[in-house]
């Protein structure tokens, strides 16, 4: 089913949006929660949240890319838990994948807020990754924003460990460089 027929069953309050949604999105939202939490639990009531939260605003929000939509609510929600339950600072994965490796590809929070518009940062990334291979920015993106070990990533995409490792490198010191030649201050 397409996103714009479940957004519409969502508008006429149908329960079959939700089963739509779980059908096209709960495994992407199951597997990014999981890896987030840790907890087979936690993810499941991550995936149930979501479903409450997509419920709750469409209508009268109309989301343009839903699928996008529902797992950053899902990434979102997943994060809260882990930092309401104290994961965060316990959890030495989650550290390292925690944007330790990206942070100096990334402008600091007082610069952005000071001296740099976060639509024009947004659009910078966008159009960074949308320049990379469909491998490389797999890769990236599983890494970064699902928080996919790489481990994970190299099972899925059928390639090595140490690949994914250097490849993700590269693409982050390339980001870096990307940035910097767009003005954007590190």
């Amino acid at each position: 089913m397409t996103d714009e027929k479940i957004i519409e069953l969502y508008f006429s309050r149908s329960e079959d949006a939700i089963a739509e949604t779980d059908k096209k999105y709960g495994a992407y939202c199951r597997t990014m929660s999981h890896n987030i939490t840790g907890s087979r639990e936690d993810s499941e009531e991550c995936v149930n949240d979501t479903y409450l939260k997509v419920w709750n605003v469409i209508p009268p929000q109309r989301p343009p890319r839903f699928g996008a939509f529902v797992v950053r609510i899902c990434r979102n929600i997943a994060l809260n838990m882990r930092r309401a339950k104290g994961m965060l600072k316990r959890s030495e994965e989650y550290e390292a994948i925690r944007f330790e490796e990206v942070s100096e590809c990334l402008p600091s929070k007082e610069n952005v807020e000071k001296t740099f518009d976060e639509k024009a940062a947004i659009k910078a990334l966008e159009k960074f990754l949308s320049g990379l291979s469909p491998e490389k920015r797999s890769m990236f993106v599983r890494r970064y924003f699902y928080f996919s070990s790489y481990a994970q990533i190299a099972a899925d995409l059928g390639v090595s460990e140490g690949k994914v490792k250097m490849t993700v490198s590269r693409t982050r010191e390339k980001l870096r460089e990307y940035l910097e030649k767009e003005g954007i201050d590190l």
